[in-house]
């Protein structure tokens, strides 16, 4: 019987969430409400959607959907250049971030090979060393935070790749300016920082790190985002990479052709350009933040401020139970610990649905 090698044997997989349909058919609930995935609740981008619409309109009894999409992604490509003031060589496409996490896991890192992340953080990134046989050094955060000084110190010969989640998930706390030019002043060269940025377009906190002024200096420097998030695109799976043109070029070599499909990189490419779309999204997002710091102090629930679109909630109780009696009331929330729980913000209405039901658990224990 063939068998995969023990690094692999050992992994933890990521463990998705069943469909809502079936989750409502197996408990006999209906109308519920997604608080689990950090998805945007106003939807996608309305120009992503009508370019989508009229391209599939204009596709109507031609044979175009039987050709392989844009391997290269050259318009979506043409857009973040010059969104970012880059090269489109200096960008690399892929199905969501997380497909490009795990090309510069592969890429960079040997059997053996050392790759620093924070813990708790995203569990990709564990995923992703181990299924290619590196070692992972996890620096617990200090304050919920990613101690970048910590884990600095953790930096030795063998160390190849170096995760930050800026803002963190599942904390959506951030590291600042100053914080992130300390480290970088540390770092030997060749040492992959691995900045995964997919909630920076809800930071307001000025002091967020600039982590594209480092690319530009030529550094070691993989910056990692997504249309998942804010433009509202999850379902289509599309993120982008930036780093210097050698750096793609590497990646390149172990990227799937055509790992982006057609719709995709339309979509993506005019919900680039839908600014207001994403000044909604982000003070829908402060409105909604604060409205559920206000009910969960009432409530006496411990939480960490955040700077993307989701709060980590400390419990006093086992997350997994919270979970299931909220679940019953038709609300996915997302156990990350024995006890806390992320609760993405969602619109208005789903807020405070959510909050309802925390007052009636609470009441009831």
């Amino acid at each position: 019987m063939i068998k995969p090698p023990q690094y692999v044997s050992d992994i933890k997989p990521y463990i998705p969430g069943k469909p809502i349909e079936e989750l409502e058919r197996e408990m006999g609930i209906d109308h519920t409400i997604k608080l689990a995935s950090n998805e945007n609740p106003l939807g996608p981008s309305p120009l992503a959607v009508k370019a989508l619409t009229e391209t599939i309109r204009a596709q109507e009894g031609s044979n175009s959907l039987n050709r392989y999409p844009d391997g290269n992604g050259f318009y979506l490509k043409q857009a973040l250049a010059e969104k970012f003031g880059v090269s489109e060589d200096e960008i690399i496409l892929g199905n969501g971030s997380n497909e490009l996490l795990d090309i510069a896991v592969r890429t960079f890192l040997r059997p053996e090979d050392e790759a620093i992340m924070a813990y708790p953080t995203f569990v990709v990134y564990l995923i992703s060393v181990q299924a290619q046989g590196g070692r992972t050094v996890q620096v617990p955060l200090k304050d919920y935070r990613y101690d970048l000084d910590a884990m600095a110190d953790e930096v030795t010969s063998r160390t190849k790749l170096f995760f930050i989640s800026n803002p963190n998930n599942p904390t959506g706390t951030i590291n600042t300016q100053e914080e992130f030019d300390r480290l970088m002043k540390k770092l030997p060269d060749g040492i992959l920082v691995i900045a995964d940025e997919a909630y920076y377009e809800y930071v307001t906190d000025a002091a967020y790190a600039e982590s594209i002024r480092y690319f530009r200096e030529g550094r070691d420097i993989l910056i990692l985002r997504t249309f998942s998030k804010i433009y509202g695109l999850a379902g289509l799976r599309v993120g982008y990479g930036i780093a210097r043109r050698d750096i793609v070029a590497e990646m390149n070599k172990l990227r799937p052709p055509f790992n982006t499909n057609s719709m995709a990189q339309i979509a993506a490419k005019h919900a680039l350009q839908d600014d207001a779309f994403v000044r909604s999204s982000r003070e829908t997002n402060e409105q909604g933040k604060v409205y559920l710091y206000n009910e969960l102090d009432k409530l006496g629930y411990t939480f960490v401020p955040t700077e993307a679109n989701f709060i980590y909630v400390l419990l006093d109780q086992d997350a997994n139970i919270l979970y299931g009696s909220l679940l019953k009331k038709g609300i996915i929330v997302r156990p990350v610990g024995p006890t806390e729980l992320r609760i993405t913000i969602g619109t208005p209405g789903e807020n405070r649905r959510f909050v309802d039901a925390l007052k009636q658990l609470r009441s009831s224990l």
